[in-house]
């Protein structure tokens, strides 16, 4: 009988999304999964079970919390700063967690955010893996107990190096770690007590970008560190909701911008405005997938007057869900302005796509370095004097990537399309995946 592993991610989709590809890849050597998560998480990514004989969801029932709206199960639901009031509706889950491994009595679990969970597996005589789905070098200038933010020379030389890495007040948007995250405990404790107590750490991410920080981590935390590679998703097998396929296809190829920023950015309704009118100066069909922002309870009321009569036909700003790789994928779309999460680096590096950063948080910022600074295949919107980004500066970023005749946007496309090269190679990824299930499996022997 193969053996069975039990996935516990945080409950937000930029993390639940690549333990779900994670589980694919082990489900297709053999192995079984049962993997927890809310209910309305299940019902969302359904599809993207390419397993279901041998991927199990298993439903969790997040408690209500004060101050937490009703109903609210993933952090999609909610504006990024009730996040800490989730983590404790999350952490009243381990008794719900305990049970089912103790039922299944699985090999090993993967986790992330759950501190705890390895109080539960020790007992048992069962494996547990830190998987860390954001970026390694964001956990190691983050949560690495010997480095002070204010100086980061005892971390490895290379990407992202000292004149890479943060601009300015930049160095703060890491501060966030100190806050409370949970009934008592700080996001960097909660972080750091993860990886102390497992029994190895896996990142997602390659030798090629930031193997020197996951060594780093390793020797810090004397763990074993397991790369499985970037495991992007399958090319789609459905194709795209028909009402955005006939849409996209109005435009000619590699015309339309698609801006996304995540379940998670919810913007002021002033730098919503600002944004959606950087689109709109470009004179370029654009297709927008953001959350209404803070106040507005719909993106129509959100928009600046006479917005929509002004853009009808070339231009869509939906608050709705939207299929991102499928989009990214369509032959109209020729530009990604992003904000740079983990997924979505890895999703745009893929791509053809010319990509344009809007940088909100810590660890996107460190993305961003890597793909602008390091790889040099991106352009950064820059920031005006007020620490948002002026409707003039993103017009004049993906004007840049889109013109053919700008220099600088050929030359950051012949980079990307050499990494793209690497990327898509089916070696490179296998290679990963086949090297990660066999370092798993001597662990767990």
């Amino acid at each position: 009988m193969a053996d069975h592993i039990v996935m516990f991610p945080w409950i937000a989709m930029g993390h639940i999304t690549p333990f779900l590809q994670l589980s694919n890849k082990f489900a297709q050597k053999g192995y079984t999964i049962t993997f927890l998560l809310p209910n309305k998480a299940i019902q969302q990514l359904q599809n993207l079970n390419l397993y279901p004989n041998q991927i199990t969801f298993h439903p969790l029932t997040i408690p209500p919390v004060e101050g937490l709206p009703p109903g609210t199960e993933t952090a999609s639901d909610i504006p990024i700063q009730l996040t800490h009031l989730l983590s404790i509706a999350f952490d009243q889950t381990r008794d719900q967690v305990q049970k089912i491994i103790q039922q299944t009595k699985p090999k090993l679990v993967f986790y992330d955010f759950s501190h705890w969970l390895p109080e539960i597996t020790r007992d048992l005589g069962i494996v547990a893996i830190d998987f860390i789905v954001v970026c390694a070098a964001s956990i190691a200038i983050g949560t690495v107990p010997s480095v002070n933010l204010n100086d980061l020379s005892v971390l490895p030389t290379g990407y992202p190096s000292s004149t890479v890495l943060f601009r300015g007040s930049e160095i703060h948007s890491l501060s966030f770690v100190s806050l409370p995250f949970g009934d008592g405990i700080t996001f960097y404790d909660r972080i750091t007590t993860a990886l102390k107590n497992s029994d190895a750490i896996a990142v997602r991410t390659c030798d090629e970008t930031e193997g020197k920080f996951c060594d780093f981590i390793g020797s810090e935390y004397n763990k074993p560190v397991f790369l499985t590679g970037p495991i992007l998703p399958d090319p789609p097998k459905t194709p795209l909701e028909d009402k955005w396929d006939k849409w996209l296809s109005g435009f000619e190829k590699n015309s339309v911008v698609f801006c996304a920023f995540g379940t998670q950015v919810n913007l002021e309704k002033d730098q919503f405005q600002e944004l959606v009118l950087g689109f709109e100066t470009t004179g370029l069909p654009f297709f927008l997938a953001l959350k209404a922002p803070q106040g507005a309870a719909s993106i129509e009321e959100a928009l600046p007057d006479g917005f929509e009569d002004r853009v009808k036909g070339r231009g869509v700003v939906w608050g709705g869900w939207v299929e991102q790789v499928k989009i990214l994928n369509h032959p109209s779309v020729g530009c990604f302005v992003s904000h740079c999460g983990f997924g979505s680096m890895w999703e745009s590096l893929m791509n053809d796509c010319q990509i344009v950063l809007i940088p909100h948080l810590g660890d996107q910022i460190l993305n961003t370095r890597l793909l602008v600074d390091e790889l040099k295949i991106a352009v950064e919107v820059e920031k005006d004097e007020n620490g948002w980004y002026s409707k003039e500066n993103v017009g004049k970023a993906i004007k840049t990537m889109m013109d053919k005749d700008s220099e600088l946007g050929s030359t950051l496309n012949k980079n990307h399309t050499k990494w793209r090269e690497v990327l898509v190679d089916e070696g490179f990824l296998i290679g990963y995946i086949d090297k990660f299930v066999k370092n798993i499996q001597q662990l767990i022997n």
